[in-house]
């Protein structure tokens, strides 16, 4: 329901300053109960794409959308709040390049979705989509996940590399396709480095770079009915900071020096990644 409304929003659909249906219609619409469209205008709420939303009145569509979650003023959200909507706005170049580095892509393949959407609604169209990707070789010890005592390091990089790759091909899947479903030319290319990279980086476009932390956290997973306590990151929440070329010296540096420790890595130390078990 998020995913919907915030493209009506984007797409103009819903206006600037205009109210939302209330929370009884969207509940019909959809199909849900209240407590499911409450959830889901909270999320736009913390986008900054709905003001006033109280289980009172309905919600207003945020004054200016389109920098809804931009600039200067803009808080770090976690990036399942905040990357979709900075993908989708991406995708509304001619040319759209987007650059990462991190642990399993699931993050970026999940924000993938959003332009998915709207390229084939019909209210995006790219003629060209260059798409590079650095994850962590299948050859290292990762840094994490890892076992807390030691025991269990096998199972548990063998579940990390399997989630490397099936996010993987099912970003690369999902893009490629739009070359015969849209005829736009999209290359898609996943490079190995040599470590585990501490944090996760998008760039956007050679103009806004997204930066996070990864944050270790102790946590239980289970392997044959026996609990083994890891060391992981939850990548999905970690917060997303923006950065935006622009009159702002601080952001237009960090966007050029991002850009320049990205090509490094690419060009120097990754190796070539086949997203294969």
């Amino acid at each position: 329901m998020a995913d919907e409304l915030r493209a009506r929003i984007r797409s103009g659909a819903l206006r600037p300053g205009e109210r939302m249906p209330t929370q009884a219609q969207l509940a019909h619409e959809f199909g849900v109960e209240r407590g499911a469209v409450r959830q889901a205008l909270r999320i736009l709420q913390s986008e900054r794409l709905l003001t006033n939303v109280s289980k009172g009145s309905p919600a207003t569509v945020a004054p200016d959308p389109a920098r809804a979650l931009t600039g200067p003023e803009a808080p770090p959200l976690p990036t399942t709040v905040a990357l979709a909507p900075r993908i989708a706005e991406a995708f509304a170049a001619e040319h759209v390049e987007i650059d990462a580095v991190c642990l399993t892509s699931i993050s970026l393949t999940l924000a993938i979705g959003e332009p998915l959407r709207q390229i084939h609604a019909g209210r995006l169209k790219p003629a060209k989509v260059d798409v590079r990707v650095l994850l962590p070789s299948r050859d290292i010890d990762l840094a994490f996940p890892v076992p807390v005592e030691g025991c269990g390091d096998d199972w548990v990089h063998e579940r990390w590399l399997a989630m490397r790759n099936a996010q993987g091909q099912v970003l690369q899947h999902n893009l490629l396709a739009l070359r015969s479903t849209h005829g736009i030319d999209v290359h898609v290319t996943f490079r190995a480095l040599p470590f585990t990279p501490p944090v996760k980086l998008y760039l956007l476009n050679n103009t806004e770079a997204l930066f996070a932390y990864y944050t270790l956290m102790r946590r239980e997973a289970e392997i044959d009915h026996e609990h083994l306590e890891m060391y992981d990151a939850q990548g999905t929440q970690s917060m997303l900071f923006s950065f935006q070329q622009g009159p702002g010296l601080r952001d237009t540096t960090f966007v050029e020096q991002s850009h320049l420790w990205f090509n490094a890595l690419w060009e120097t130390i990754s190796s070539e990644l086949v997203l294969t078990s």
